[in-house]
């Protein structure tokens, strides 16, 4: 074994080889018998965001959180892993194989709310793969994001201003960004921003977001079986959850006809209604929004407020998560809307800063509440000390963040 070692825990040895540019992640001792075989001790391991076997040809990856992609010592041959794919999909009702009434491909969640991608041969040639991004047992939270640099403090606490509209007028807004970029991670932190008073309700095709609400209704779609058993798509479940009362609705990762139903409800009044996008660019989420497959009509776009933009990008040989940049829908050029970019990355200092453009959100919240832009910033300039008050008490997990949050609505 090299001597480069870069970290041990529990069973648990990183190190780096002179002849391959990726980490070792190499598991000691035996693993006893289970469901998910050699992929058990990595399911087990926090710190590990995703897990890869790609057949029997490689060994298993491993995205951790500190040490990026790494190889394992871990090999299972393709018989072991159609066995363990099997096991994994019974966990999801998919009846995996290739045949009548069987699929070769499937997407579901873990027991433990992992999120898992497999695929078996003939789809997957060189034998069966299992993607399994991992549920975090102690999710990530505003402070977290804070601590890792995503977002500064300041910024932090204008997004809980946003999110909250100060009890009056609450944001709609969408998180954009590639795979990997952090979306969904955020979207779980700015949801904890919303008072426990409020009845929420988020649609997803695979339940992923890790919430701490007191009023929380989920809905996860369903895919077309075999069996003849019906589709229930994103936009059903979001045509139903408009008739459950909601206050807020979050939709995880936006694709086809539910990004019209989500904006007709931003516009009819479910105001503090938001979701996730893959794209890259403000105006690319707006192009993809207003193209096909999601089709919404452009003048439908002011409904939406924000479009939050995050990446993850290479600074320094390590890969980061930052929020590239922050633009408001502020009315319409012709048949497109405009838009105005009220915050940006700056990688000279690393950091994300106000541009100077005047803030249309900020003046429809101070309508709502009868208050002067300068009241706005105190609010903002208040839940900075409550936030850099938790940093510097080393209080981060997620019951405590959202309890001292929610004891803050309640002193209002």
């Amino acid at each position: 074994m090299s001597e480069d070692i870069m970290a041990r825990y529990d069973s648990v040895t990183i190190y780096m080889e002179s002849n391959h540019p990726s980490p070792m992640y190499h598991v000691d001792g035996n693993t006893p018998a289970n469901p998910y075989g050699a992929l058990k001790p990595l399911l087990d391991d926090d710190l590990l965001e995703e897990v890869m076997y790609n057949g029997g040809q490689q060994c298993v990856k491993v995205a951790h959180r500190e040490h990026g992609m790494c190889r394992t010592n871990i090999w299972i041959e393709d018989d072991e892993g159609l066995k363990i794919a099997a096991n994994i999909a019974a966990f999801t009702n998919v009846p995996l194989g290739d045949g009548p009434g069987k699929v070769p491909l499937f997407d579901g969640r873990l027991p433990d709310g992992s999120r898992v991608n497999g695929v078996i041969p003939p789809v997957s040639p060189d034998g069966p793969t299992l993607t399994i991004r991992k549920f975090r047992e102690d999710p990530i939270t505003i402070i977290d994001l804070i601590e890792f640099g995503t977002i500064d403090v300041s910024l932090a606490a204008t997004m809980w201003c946003w999110v909250d509209g100060l009890g009056s007028r609450p944001a709609n807004f969408i998180i954009s960004g590639g795979t990997g970029s952090g979306k969904t991670t955020t979207l779980n932190c700015l949801g904890m921003f919303i008072p426990w008073d409020k009845r929420l309700l988020t649609v997803e095709d695979t339940a992923e977001l890790q919430l701490f609400h007191d009023h929380w209704l989920r809905m996860e779609t369903r895919s077309e079986r075999p069996d003849g058993t019906s589709e229930v798509d994103m936009d059903d479940c979001l045509r139903s959850s408009l008739r459950m009362r909601p206050d807020r609705i979050i939709v995880g990762e936006v694709r086809g006809p539910e990004a019209s139903t989500l904006l007709t409800a931003m516009n009819t009044g479910h105001d503090g209604s938001f979701g996730s996008l893959h794209a890259n660019t403000a105006m690319e989420t707006v192009t993809r929004m207003t193209s096909p497959p999601m089709n919404v009509p452009s003048i439908m776009m002011s409904g939406l407020d924000l479009i939050i933009v995050q990446s993850r990008i290479n600074r320094g040989g390590k890969q980061i998560r930052r929020i590239m940049e922050i633009a408001e829908i502020a009315g319409m050029e012709g048949d497109r809307p405009r838009l105005n970019p009220i915050w940006k990355y700056d990688p000279a200092t690393d950091t994300t800063t106000q541009t100077g453009v005047p803030s249309k959100l900020r003046e429809l919240i101070c309508s709502a509440v009868g208050c002067r832009p300068a009241d706005f910033e105190a609010h903002v300039r208040q839940r900075e000390k409550i936030l850099m008050d938790m940093i510097s008490r080393g209080i981060r997990d997620i019951e405590s963040v959202a309890q001292i949050l929610q004891t803050f609505y309640t002193r209002q």
